[in-house]
């Protein structure tokens, strides 16, 4: 039995019931736009989630303070803000590499929240925390580490990596099949990364990802 407090704590300081086996039990539709700079280097990466309505149910129960069933700006406000805060121990679901080597992210300034017919929206910006230069395998993606969360790009243009720094590179993106995964590193895969329920860096691996090789 894995606690869901765990996950729901670092997306929006919830307790919800107890549930079995690491598997998702929130669903997002994402995109992901990598942002190339005039200096040659990654400038920032823009992300949009869209929750799914029972996910969402849940948080407008939680934040709706005045119980009008819905989410004013000030209570739209402080969702984004438990999400700032919160999101930061699972690096805003942020995976970036450099010819293999993780590059963390900074803090977003903002987490923009909107509920849009019965679904909540978030909108926010992270970069780099160090200078990540277009040069070699780079790759972007967003997942959660706990595997409890299905972070789903609907199609490939959810992937894009925009501005003229890109013209020189090479883009593909990569949707890992599980059974795949599973099959090729099941040697290596341990009881923990079933059952720890903060995750483990290895489901990196079943993660929808942008590639570039510049």
């Amino acid at each position: 039995m894995r606690n869901r407090l765990a996950i729901i704590t670092a997306l929006l300081a919830l307790a919800l019931p107890h549930a079995a086996g690491a598997h998702p039990h929130i669903f997002v539709d994402s995109r992901l736009e990598v942002i190339g700079g005039a200096d040659g280097n990654v400038q920032e990466l823009r992300n949009v989630w869209r929750f799914d309505e029972v996910f969402s149910s849940s948080v407008l129960l939680d934040f709706d303070k005045n119980s009008d069933l819905k989410l004013d700006e000030e209570e739209l406000a402080e969702l984004g803000e438990t999400m700032r805060t919160s999101l930061g121990d699972y690096h805003y679901f942020t995976t970036l590499t450099v010819n293999g080597a993780p590059v963390g992210v900074r803090k977003p300034d903002v987490i923009h929240v909107s509920l849009n017919e019965g679904q909540i929206l978030v909108f926010f910006a992270v970069k780099p925390e160090k200078p990540m230069p277009l040069k070699g395998r780079l790759t972007f993606g967003v997942y959660d580490p706990t595997m409890y969360t299905a972070i789903d790009f609907p199609t490939d243009k959810d992937l894009v990596a925009e501005g003229p720094a890109f013209a020189k590179c090479q883009h593909k993106v990569v949707r890992p099949d599980p059974d795949e995964v599973l099959s090729q590193n099941s040697s290596t895969l341990t009881d923990a990364f079933f059952n720890d329920p903060t995750g483990t860096d290895m489901s990196k691996m079943f993660a929808t990802r942008l590639e570039l090789t510049c």
